[in-house]
């Protein structure tokens, strides 16, 4: 017979219903939309203002479900700090999303654009709308979030101030997009990790993805060697990030992010490659992200 508790408790995390997570930012984040976009539009998120605070929370079972931290941007990069506090965190990936990232000049209701004086954003949401924002002599101010310069041209009311941000900021602050998508790569995608504590993350079904960080000796080819194995059970490597180890003697060690068909394959790779490195330490098993529009 179903549990009808259980069934009800499956559909409300399905929908992000009692489920709470940390992000870094405001409400109306780009962080924010990564989270409805995994936990579905009710999850709850407590907004941080460091990376490092997120982790924070996310390990608190307390506080939080868990957390949602941006590890990576398709044209500026790896967050290498990132890395580090997921290395030091007892945290698993669960999940991932890849969000497009797309720029909304926001004003409140009733501004023209010809009423706009200034233009407030934060410095990397500014500097990626400024084809646009040249054709206009507006001043840009640089702000320490996307999402509360939108928050704070609606609590001001402002009629000669615009911003920069999402448009999940717009509907939450009441504001007009007087311009959307004013981003000029328009191929911009961020990606985010769903982390939850160790003891409470569950098996992800139909995983085909994993996170690794392993650590090779210091002997000649011993990365080739790690690699060919990984090749040889027919692993996809997505992603290789090395990092120094603090007070080695140039020793590093990798984050590998492998695609698999199977577990069975991902287990036999991990079995295969340990006798070859001096550790290994799964991240967590999760279901690969799709690029969402």
């Amino acid at each position: 017979m179903v549990d009808r508790k259980q069934q009800q408790e499956s559909a409300d995390a399905t929908q992000g219903t009692g489920i709470k997570v940390s992000i870094q930012g405001y409400e109306g984040s780009f962080h924010q939309v990564a989270a409805r976009q995994f936990f579905g539009k009710n999850v709850e998120v407590i907004p941080c203002a460091t990376f490092r605070e997120v982790i924070k929370i996310a390990t608190n079972k307390k506080e939080s479900n868990g957390g949602v931290m941006a590890i990576e941007n398709s044209i500026a990069g790896s967050i290498l700090p990132n890395y580090n506090l997921l290395q030091k965190s007892t945290l698993k990936i669960v999940g991932e999303i890849y969000l497009p990232i797309k720029q909304q000049l926001l004003v409140n209701p009733g501004v023209q654009l010809e009423d706009i004086r200034e233009v407030h954003s934060h410095y990397m949401a500014i500097q990626q709308c400024l084809e646009y924002l040249d054709k206009y002599n507006w001043k840009l101010v640089e702000t320490e979030d996307t999402a509360l310069s939108a928050k704070h041209i609606h609590q001001h009311r402002s009629k000669h101030i615009a911003a920069i941000a999402s448009k999940l900021a717009a509907d939450l602050f009441d504001l007009e997009v007087i311009a959307p998508n004013i981003h000029t790569m328009k191929s911009n995608y961020t990606r985010f990790l769903v982390l939850q504590p160790e003891e409470v993350a569950q098996p992800v079904n139909d995983a085909d993805k994993a996170s690794v960080s392993f650590i090779t000796d210091h002997s000649r080819g011993s990365l080739a060697r790690v690699l060919t194995r990984i090749a040889d059970g027919g692993i996809n490597l997505s992603k290789l990030q090395s990092f120094p180890i603090p007070g080695s003697d140039w020793k590093y060690s990798f984050h590998a992010d492998m695609e698999f068909e199977t577990m069975d394959q991902f287990d036999d790779v991990v079995k295969n490659i340990k006798p070859i490195t001096e550790e290994v330490k799964v991240y967590g098993v999760y279901k690969k992200g799709k690029n969402a529009e």
